[in-house]
């Protein structure tokens, strides 16, 4: 008998911002499982862009510029 299938864990939402997206990208930036390390890298650089762009907060900063550089239309091949 095959194995049952391994469950989809569910994505834990960052501490600081409570943001399911911003923790998917820390995970994509961590090396090596070393995810403490990635989130202080994140929240400094929000952090910086918090001090340079006075306007807005740094986290819609980030997320306006995610979403600059995600594609709009997904592309399937015509099989």
């Amino acid at each position: 008998m095959r194995k049952s299938k391994a469950r989809k864990r569910e994505i834990v939402p960052d501490p600081r911002y409570n943001d399911i997206l911003v923790s998917k990208f820390i995970n994509n930036m961590m090396l090596q499982g070393k995810k403490e390390k990635a989130r202080k890298i994140f929240y400094d650089a929000i952090d910086i862009v918090d001090q340079k762009v006075e306007e807005e907060a740094g986290i819609e900063t980030w997320k306006k510029a995610l979403n600059n550089v995600m594609p709009s239309v997904m592309v399937k091949s015509r099989r």
